[in-house]
């Protein structure tokens, strides 16, 4: 075990040290904002966790070799647990009265951008605190790994296998430079220039600085955390509302295409991407759908306002950032159902966005209407292409063979809820809402309440249902497979 266990127990060591500057950011928020009784949180925060970095890297470092990609899941499963944990120790120290498994949740929650929260009095909250739970999902957006794939060759460690096992999508073996530690450099630069743009908007359009700050993380990041019980409702504004519909939009989008873009100075690789053009169609219509039934429903008097709540919340839930300006569940049922189900499948492969991606449910549709030509006409020629390319049936087999683990994990998760005493709609929208990081569920968990009100054991599932979501499934459950241990 020490062969599988000492060269990524010194990577981990590395990573938290590394990771303990990331308190620096709620501090200096503390220094201007909170006052100075509140720099012990950061200060003894940041201390505990480079202090467990230094202390496992001294007993690990001499473990050196190139990791194998048995190395990199395992690594990308640590990560997160472990990193989850010294995330959730701010909020176990300024939080009154905060469970164990409230901080965890709130913590995971962040990091892999899903925006459940189980906190209430937000508003009451120290500005430095929100600062955290909020500059968490800025990190967690892209991908913590990725960073971390950006820095490796600097470490003397290979990064493609953890690119692999973190990198959303069915396409993680394209390569866009020939190096993968530029790759992540040109992500997280297209990240950040989306990110500065942002917040300008958000100040912009009159947000104070601190909010702007935690709303562009929050954003970009696509996790819809908010420093405020009623997120956007609290300024009730239609122009926050419309500068976040167009980064949440933008966010949506493979960030891969972006750099894309920028290297070759042309968008025919947005304009030509039928994952791109299938996103936005189905937002375009789903958000006059929205907007008619509102309409029609007498929800609004006025069809402007209509299609802004429209919009909002269907861009806000299709692209599993989870803000919402009002309680979409006493809307007509039909709404709130057909947003969680967006919430799924929507956004693209390569963007911070969760859920199944839209690129695989392309590939669906494309295998099922194959199969149907089939019966009609056995021996057709009919392969499944994308972007004028045939795929080879190792794709299909992997987005098939996804598939079936994502429902069976879905309904699996439910059951446990169930069992644990939840109703069916609580519990069923609170593993869609998690697996698929999208935030808010409904029921219990809706938008006008939290997942507070969940004992330990749910809250426990649900942090679990986060993590399989956040890193695919795949990632995940194959550490639970008993060929991943054999040597």
């Amino acid at each position: 075990m020490t062969e599988i266990w000492g060269p990524v127990l010194a990577l981990l060591a590395r990573i938290l040290m590394a990771f303990a500057f990331a308190f620096w950011v709620p501090l200096a928020w503390a220094w201007f904002e909170d006052g100075h009784e509140l720099l012990w949180v950061w200060s003894t925060s940041f201390g505990i966790t480079f202090g467990s970095g230094w202390w496992l890297w001294q007993r690990t470092r001499a473990y050196r070799r190139e990791l194998v990609a048995r190395d990199g899941f395992l690594l990308v499963n640590l990560v997160w647990v472990v990193l989850t944990a010294y995330a959730a120790l701010p909020l176990l120290f300024t939080v009154p009265d905060i469970r164990l498994s409230v901080a965890y949740f709130e913590a995971m929650s962040a990091l892999t951008a899903t925006g459940a929260t189980a906190l209430s009095g937000l508003d009451n909250l120290p500005v430095s605190a929100n600062i955290w739970r909020c500059f968490l999902q800025l990190i967690g957006g892209l991908g913590i790994m990725l960073l971390v794939v950006a820095v490796l060759p600097l470490l003397g460690l290979g990064g493609m296998q953890l690119y692999k096992a973190e990198t959303p999508g069915p396409m993680k073996d394209t390569k866009f430079t020939p190096r993968i530690a530029e790759t992540a450099r040109g992500l997280w630069g297209v990240y950040f220039i989306f990110s500065a743009a942002c917040l300008l908007a958000y100040r912009w359009a009159g947000m104070s600085w601190a909010d702007a700050f935690m709303h562009m993380c929050t954003t970009m990041g696509l996790g819809g955390l908010s420093s405020h019980d009623a997120s956007f409702g609290h300024w009730n504004s239609a122009q926050l509302e419309w500068v976040a519909v167009v980064f949440m939009s933008l966010a949506g989008i493979s960030f891969v295409r972006y750099f894309v873009v920028l290297r070759s100075l042309s968008l025919r690789p947005l304009t030509h991407d039928r994952e791109i053009r299938t996103y936005l169609s189905t937002l375009l219509v789903s958000v006059l759908l929205v907007a008619v039934l509102l309409g029609v429903h007498g929800v609004y008097d006025h069809f402007p306002d209509a299609l802004r709540a429209s919009a909002f919340h269907v861009v806000s839930l299709a692209t599993t950032t989870g803000y919402a300006s009002t309680d979409y569940t006493q809307w007509p049922t039909l709404i709130p159902v057909l947003l969680m189900f967006l919430g799924c499948f929507a956004s693209c492969a390569g963007s911070t966005g969760g859920g199944i991606k839209m690129v695989r449910m392309v590939l669906l549709i494309k295998q099922a209407r194959r199969e149907l030509v089939r019966i009609i006409h056995p021996r057709v020629v009919n392969p499944v292409t994308l972007g004028g390319e045939v795929l080879p049936a190792s794709v299909m087999n992997a987005v098939l063979g996804f598939m079936l683990i994502y429902g069976a994990a879905t309904v699996g998760l439910t059951f446990l809820l169930l069992l644990s005493g939840l109703d069916i709609v609580t519990a069923f929208s609170a593993v869609i809402a998690t697996v698929n990081n999208i935030g808010p569920g409904l029921g219990e968990v809706g938008p006008a309440s939290n997942f507070g009100g969940l004992n330990g054991f749910q809250l426990w599932v649900l942090s679990f249902a986060m993590l399989l979501g956040r890193l695919e499934l795949l990632s995940v459950l194959v550490l639970f497979t008993g060929h991943f241990w054999r040597r």
